[in-house]
């Protein structure tokens, strides 16, 4: 047997502040009973098997994972393939292998989670069975911000409509990506503002097409303002694969292979078609004023 672990049972998409609350109560609860703070999420959003739909994410697992561990200190993130056998599982089991395999002392929830087969298992015969079975159970009610319950279904809706500043507020922290970043185009080093490039992964919400304020953070642990660009490059590309590009501000040298953290803070303006480079020059040169005057 390893030590005992307090669990944190949830989704997570977004890391908001909801979540949050959950999160720091894990911690508490770890460091009351001298056990290790955990997380256990799923690879893939239950929905997409149980309903057949696709959820567009906010985060990849990695990302969700980094924000776990960068904002909450919880190192140990577990994540659990979602397929037809634990969907099938009845709840009980469920809760069982979390005890026989995971050392699971206490666990955490929201107030609105289910799991099992059918979504059977509610927090509030989880808190029952614990109970009866002795181990810790905490409910958390639901977070309210403006009056309204944060969810990641609504920042979801945010992010999508370039709405940043709000999204920004229900997550509790800046949206972000990180990827490690690919060729870019040769292009922007060639008009003195050389980019990198990105690309969202797979399955995870492409925000509002457009120009945002942003936040570089590299991988020697500094800081830079950014200007960045989702979209499709109308101006030098014909290609429809959307990238995130980034210009940073005071900062030289080479990326390519490294990792980078984006922070998206702000929608500054729709993307757009130039007329030539020195226009689209130009208009980086304003965008990367208006950038500093956002931060200022």
């Amino acid at each position: 047997m390893g030590t005992k672990r307090v669990i944190a049972l949830g989704f997570f998409d977004g890391i908001h502040i909801g979540h949050a609350a959950l999160l720091r109560r894990t911690k508490e609860r770890a460091a009351e009973i001298g056990a290790t703070p955990s997380a256990l999420s799923f690879d893939v959003h239950p929905d997409t098997l149980v309903f057949g739909k696709d959820v567009p994410l906010i985060n990849s697992a990695n990302g969700r994972a980094d924000l776990i561990r960068r904002l909450f200190g919880i190192e140990s993130v577990i994540f659990i393939h979602f397929d037809k056998t634990v969907m099938q599982m009845p709840w009980q089991d469920f809760v069982q292998t979390l005890v026989t395999e995971m050392d699971a002392a206490w666990v955490v929830v929201g107030h609105d989670f289910r799991f099992g087969w059918k979504g059977e298992g509610t927090a509030e015969r989880l808190k029952d069975y614990c109970a009866v079975h002795g181990l810790g159970c905490d409910i958390i009610p639901a977070v309210k911000l403006d009056g309204r319950v944060v969810s990641s279904t609504y920042i979801r809706e945010l992010i999508a409509s370039g709405e940043m500043e709000t999204a920004n507020r229900y997550l509790g922290h800046p949206h972000t990506l990180v990827d490690t970043v690919h060729y870019g185009y040769r292009l922007g080093t060639k008009m003195g503002t050389p980019t990198i490039n990105m690309r969202f992964p797979d399955g995870v919400i492409v925000p509002r097409h457009g120009v945002y304020a942003a936040k570089a953070f590299l991988e020697d642990g500094s800081e830079h303002l950014a200007v960045t660009n989702v979209g499709v490059r109308p101006t030098v590309s014909g290609e429809n694969r959307v990238s995130v590009e980034s210009y940073i501000l005071d900062f030289s040298g080479n990326l390519y292979d490294r990792q980078v953290r984006i922070e998206f803070h702000a929608f500054l303006r729709p993307e757009q078609r130039f007329d030539g480079i020195d226009a689209l020059k130009a208009q980086i040169l304003r965008d990367a004023e208006a950038t500093r005057a956002y931060f200022a």
